[in-house]
């Protein structure tokens, strides 16, 4: 699939969600919950999101797609639009914009500390991703900052089974799915290391450059 056409369907599969909900609300149809349910649901898809960003990479590797980083970017930020709705719902329908009690939640309930460090790292990854950006702070710090997605992963993943308190059900596809795209960076990193390591040995002409990540 070109990139010129990539880029429209992720853009109809990101909004997706939202525009259900969207329906969903204006039909009446969220569930005799309905606060309760689009913070679910609008949590479920931030986490989700966040494992295809971190699948990006071994799915490029694996299928030799190069031009997938070039939507590394879009998918990011789709994940920080739903963290931003599920944040928003919080504020709106259980703390009516009183930012005194939010302080007091995030102080004093765990799971609100995870969830807003989780935002607060996914706001921070989305200001910075811009090329201007990324050219302003070089590189290495660039790169550094970026690898906290791999924090905000995990933290969701807690976030997440923190709220769920005693059916911890629906976490397990999740953390399932969170571990085993850290595995695989993982282990595409320990490749690499040993890659540069014997090219080192062997002097620069059996080098093999590895396209950073």
């Amino acid at each position: 699939m070109r990139i010129s056409r990539l880029k429209p369907a992720l853009w109809i599969a990101g909004l997706a969600p939202f525009a259900w909900l969207t329906w969903r609300a204006f039909y009446g149809d969220l569930t005799a919950d309905p606060v309760k349910y689009i913070t679910h649901i609008t949590g479920r898809v931030t986490v989700g999101i966040l494992v295809l960003t971190l699948s990006i990479t071994p799915l490029r590797r694996l299928t030799g797609f190069n031009q997938l980083v070039k939507v590394r970017r879009l998918v990011g930020l789709f994940a920080f639009f739903y963290a931003v709705v599920h944040l928003g719902i919080y504020l709106v329908f259980d703390r009516g914009f009183v930012f005194t009690e939010l302080g007091e939640d995030i102080v004093k309930r765990p799971f609100i500390t995870v969830g807003f460090t989780v935002w607060l790292i996914l706001l921070s990854l989305a200001v910075t991703s811009p090329q201007r950006v990324l050219r302003w702070m070089g590189g290495k710090r660039w790169a550094a900052l970026h690898r906290l997605i791999y924090l905000a992963a995990v933290l969701a993943v807690v976030h997440f089974a923190w709220s769920q308190k005693k059916d911890l059900r629906p976490i397990v596809p999740f953390a399932v799915a969170v571990g085993a795209v850290l595995t695989a960076r993982a282990g595409l990193a320990v490749s690499d290391r040993r890659r540069a390591a014997a090219g080192r040995r062997l002097g620069p002409s059996h080098r093999s450059p590895v396209a950073p990540d």
